[in-house]
């Protein structure tokens, strides 16, 4: 689930959803507006798999849970070393 299995794929595993989500942290957004450019990204991507909300808000759990993000006055944004 979270890491890539021979039954899960890399970007379908929390994991590769989290670095898509990193990828499109260009600059801080509100959690909807990440939720709407992943979404936008993966279809206009035909081979990556739609994902649900669920498994976005899992992501994003890991991705606080890793320190790789912070959530300040409604906007998330990648954390600073």
């Amino acid at each position: 689930m979270i890491l890539p299995t021979k039954h899960i794929r890399p970007d379908r595993a929390l994991i590769g959803v989290g670095a898509e989500m990193l990828e499109t942290l260009e600059r801080p957004m509100t959690v909807s507006m990440l939720w709407d450019d992943l979404r936008l990204s993966r279809s206009a991507d035909t081979s990556s798999p739609v994902i649900d909300y669920r498994w976005f808000v899992l992501a994003l759990d890991l991705l606080f849970m890793l320190s790789a993000v912070e959530f300040e006055r409604g906007v998330i944004r990648k954390a600073t070393p």
